[in-house]
This record gives C-alpha cells, structure tokens and sequence, in this order.
C-alpha cells in the first residue's frame, strides 16, 4: 500500500473512483487506510533492487502481497504486518505453505521492533509515512528501510530539493537518507493523483562517537528559527559560533534549512565536543 512521513505531511489525494461512489468495503478500507496497491512488475523490481534483501524484513502494509513474495523470491524472511483484517486473512491464508512469509493482522507502528537485525521495506500509505519513519529511526536492530513514499516527501528528506529538514539533520550522525528512483502513480491501483519515490534510510556502520542530546539540542536551536538565520539563533547559546560557522563553510546569513548536515557535524564538532 502507499501512503505519508514526519512532521505533518498528511495529503494523500486520489482520484475519484468511478464506481458507487465508493460505498462497498472495500473502497472504504481503501480511502480510510490510503490503500493504494502497487500493480507494476517493474516498480517492484525497482524497490527489491535498492533494498537487496537478505535476512529479516519487516513489510508495513503488504496489502496484496505482491512485494511480499519478491522480497521472498529475493532471499529474505519477511514478517508483514498489515492493518486491513480483510487483506490479512486473505495474504495470511495465500502464504500459509510459504515458510519465507509471515502475516500479522497489526498496526506496524504500535508493533514491538525484533531483537535480532532487520530491514524495512514496504509501499507505505502516504497518512502514516511520519509514524513510519520515526518507527524506523528508534529501532536500535534497524539495519535499513526502502520505503516507497510519497516522491515530495522522499525528495524533502533526501535534501534533493537543496533544503534539509530537521528530521533528516538530526538522525545524520546515525542514518544516510538517499533518493531512489521515481515510481510514476500509474502503477498503483487506484490511481494516486502524485507519483511516488523510492527512499532509502540506512544505518550508519560507525556512528558518528558522541553525538547525543548535545547534537540534538544544537539542532533544535537552529530550527527554532529565532533569528533571522542559524548563525543568529545559535548565538544565543554557543560561543564561538562565528568562527564556528567560518570554519564549516556556512553563509553568515544562511538561514536553517540550507545548511548540509555534513555542515552541522562540522558545528557540534567546534562547539559541543
């Protein structure tokens, strides 16, 4: 299913279904949960390939399971956890020979991460991409997540616009955030009326040592916004920013959202270590 990610995006429209106006079930299940059902071989293909799976995947909303039994074919175990009680009994039902596949009728964001490392990988629906995302980033045994979210989105988090979000500063020290390829909304059914993309979230293998609540709380500050531009808002309660913000290539009038994460490790390095 496709579907939304943090810090409010919330907008995923469709177009109207030329059917009885939506009054069966099914297309009530469909708008409620934003089920969009991802039918394109080559979009599948296109997620199995940036996620490489292997070892344990967690699946948010298999729906159908059509990326259910490719992530299978494609080496992994994978436990799905679909919302829809209709779609679970009838996924749950179609897989129960299949050893590779697990379904659990649950909410994946209320779901307990396994101990053991793992991946996510899902066609996520657009509502809930910020509970997703931020399951993610706390899971400690999270390996990576390739979610097909909403391409906006999936743009914003990536930096692919040239702006940074606070999301994606403040879990840089422990996570890269990557733009995938796009995946037009001809390949979902019903038909969104916004493409989707593929974003790639992956753990770092060395964190950055050190980076806590210190990095965090310098984050904060920075979008807080009080100011006019980071440079002004981090005076506030640093010293030394000047020559910090110097030394890290950053405009003295750069306002927050256009500064490189990488800019701001550069930051906490001068002032908080």
């Amino acid at each position: 299913m496709a579907q939304n990610f943090a810090h409010g995006n919330h907008s995923h429209t469709q177009k109207n279904a030329r059917n009885s106006g939506g009054r069966t079930p099914r297309n009530r299940a469909r708008r409620t949960l934003s089920q969009n059902f991802l039918v394109d071989r080559h979009a599948v293909e296109l997620v199995v390939k940036a996620a490489a799976p292997e070892g344990l995947v967690l699946e948010p909303g298999p729906g159908e399971g059509v990326l259910t039994w490719a992530l299978a074919e494609a080496g992994a175990r994978v436990i799905g956890y679909e919302i829809d009680s209709r779609l679970a009994g009838r996924l749950a039902a179609r897989t129960r020979d299949d050893p590779r596949i697990d379904v659990v009728r649950a909410d994946f964001t209320t779901v307990r991460a396994p101990r053991e490392p793992f991946a996510v990988v899902g066609n996520i629906p657009y509502s809930v991409t910020s509970g997703i995302v931020g399951w993610c980033l706390r899971a400690r045994g999270l390996t990576s997540a390739t979610l097909l979210t909403q391409r906006e989105y999936a743009r914003k988090r990536s930096g692919d616009y040239g702006r940074w979000s606070l999301v994606t500063v403040e879990s840089w020290p422990w996570f890269r955030w990557r733009l995938g390829d796009r995946v037009g909304r001809e390949s979902f059914r019903p038909v969104p009326s916004v493409d989707s993309a593929i974003l790639r979230i992956e753990r770092r293998p060395t964190p950055l040592i050190g980076a806590g609540r210190s990095y965090q709380e310098l984050v904060e500050l920075g979008f807080g916004g009080v100011g006019g531009s980071l440079r002004a808002s981090l005076r506030r309660r640093y010293e030394g920013v000047d020559a910090a913000v110097a030394a890290a290539g950053i405009a003295r009038d750069a306002v927050v959202g256009h500064v490189h994460p990488d800019q701001w490790i550069m930051l906490w390095e001068r002032l908080c270590r």
